[in-house]
């Protein structure tokens, strides 16, 4: 439609006095320069919708109550990004950053939705420890030494997936103790429930017959193990051994 009004004004160049006043007051080369712009921030604007909507859907996995093989990285990828708004930097916060160290793992056998309510309680977790603690010492500082959480996966052994979360400035033997503790919490009244890491480890270790470790010190860091068992394998090498026997039989 731009392009029509350009080509009356490029042949008729002295439009009628009402047309010209027309186009005066609602200001046409204005909107003609801005409309495309307008339209283009609202595709950006309804792509980003559209990989959130993505994001929330897959991260829930309603829709798939059983366990089935999935992409873990797609279930870490979606969690980061719900919670994107919290690693962006805020007026007294500097940037966290996430260094992604991702393996080549094969689908996961698992319930998805459980799992990335997992990778979701140790992530806004990490969040929550080192936003106190850029709070404690200082914004420069912060900016100056800034803390980031490194997300590592690999296949650990020929039936087990391995997903490492590692953050912050690590914590004292006294609370790492008591992690796992229904209702233990170190943040104000009113921040936290205490059930967020009880809850993660019945999911990784009640339903999917995994572990789920915690390694922290004092200035070295905290580091979280997740550790699944590919059962579709398991079940692969069992039928495998199972019709070995049969034909020696």
């Amino acid at each position: 439609m731009l392009e029509l009004v350009q080509l009356y004004q490029k042949y008729d160049l002295n439009p009628r006095s009402e047309i010209a006043e027309y186009l005066e007051n609602i200001d046409f080369h204005f909107v003609s320069d801005d409309l495309p712009k307008v339209l283009s921030s609202m595709k950006i604007g309804a792509d980003r919708i559209l990989q959130l909507v993505k994001s929330f859907r897959n991260f829930s996995r309603l829709d798939e109550g059983k366990m089935k093989p999935v992409n873990i990285h797609e279930g870490l990828d979606s969690t980061l990004l719900i919670l994107q708004i919290r690693l962006k930097a805020q007026p007294d916060s500097p940037l966290i950053q996430v260094v992604k160290n991702y393996g080549n793992l094969p689908l996961v056998e698992c319930y998805a939705g459980e799992l990335n309510q997992v990778f979701m309680n140790i992530l806004a977790n990490a969040i929550d420890v080192i936003e106190s603690y850029n709070l404690e010492r200082g914004y420069q500082e912060a900016i100056t030494n800034p803390c980031a959480i490194a997300i590592t996966t690999e296949y650990s052994t020929p039936n087990r997936i391995t997903v490492r979360i590692a953050d912050g400035p690590g914590m004292a033997e006294n609370v790492k103790q008591r992690l796992f503790d229904p209702f233990f919490t170190t943040k104000p009244v009113g921040k936290g429930t205490g059930l967020g890491l009880s809850i993660s480890d019945q999911i990784v270790v009640e339903k999917h017959k995994g572990f789920l470790r915690c390694e922290s010190a004092p200035g070295k860091g905290t580091e979280f193990s997740i550790e699944i068992p590919l059962r579709q394998e398991v079940r692969q090498i069992a039928s495998l051994v199972s019709l070995q026997r049969s034909e020696v039989a």
